[in-house]
C-alpha cells in the first residue's frame, strides 16, 4: 500500500467516525426536543404567569407602567383590565395600539399627553398571548 493509499484511508476512516457520531448526537437532540416539547406542553399555571411577566419585564412595559403594573405619570395602571378587555382584544391592541378609538383612550391621551403605546407588532402572538394571559389575571 502506497503512502497515498494510507492517507486516504486515514482520511475516510476518520470521515466515517464523524458520521457516525453525528448520526448519534442527532438522534440525542431529537429525543431531548421532544422531551422538551413534552414537558413545555406540561406546564403549570404559575410558570405561564412567570413566563407573562419576564416578557412585560423584556418588552420594557414596566417603564411606562410602572414596576408592579399599577401605572405611573407616563401610563395608566394594567390591573383589572379583564374588565375591559378580551384575550384576543388585548393581543390585537398590543400588536396596533393606534388602532383602537374610545372614550377610555381619549382620557388617556389627555392624562398622558405626548405619551404614545408603542406597537409590539414584532413579537411573536404566543408572547403576546403568554403577557395577554398575565395580564387578564391581575
Amino acid at each position: 500500500m502506497t503512502n497515498a493509499q494510507k492517507w486516504i484511508s486515514v482520511f475516510l476512516g476518520l470521515f466515517l467516525v464523524l458520521f457516525i457520531l453525528g448520526r448519534i448526537t442527532k438522534k440525542e437532540d431529537s429525543a431531548n426536543y421532544m422531551h422538551e416539547n413534552y414537558s413545555s406542553a406540561a406546564t403549570n399555571e404559575s410558570e405561564k404567569k412567570e413566563d407573562g411577566l419576564a416578557l412585560i419585564k423584556k418588552n420594557g412595559c414596566i417603564v411606562c407602567h410602572g414596576q408592579d403594573l399599577t401605572g405611573s405619570k407616563m401610563a395608566p395602571q394594567l390591573v383589572n383590565i379583564k374588565e375591559h378587555w378580551s384575550r384576543d382584544g388585548l393581543i390585537n391592541y398590543l400588536r396596533n395600539p393606534s388602532a383602537y378609538k374610545d372614550d377610555r383612550f381619549d382620557e388617556f391621551r389627555i392624562k398622558y399627553p405626548n405619551i404614545v403605546m408603542p406597537s409590539y407588532g414584532n413579537i411573536d402572538v404566543k408572547d403576546l398571548g403568554k403577557i395577554a394571559d398575565y395580564l387578564l389575571t391581575r
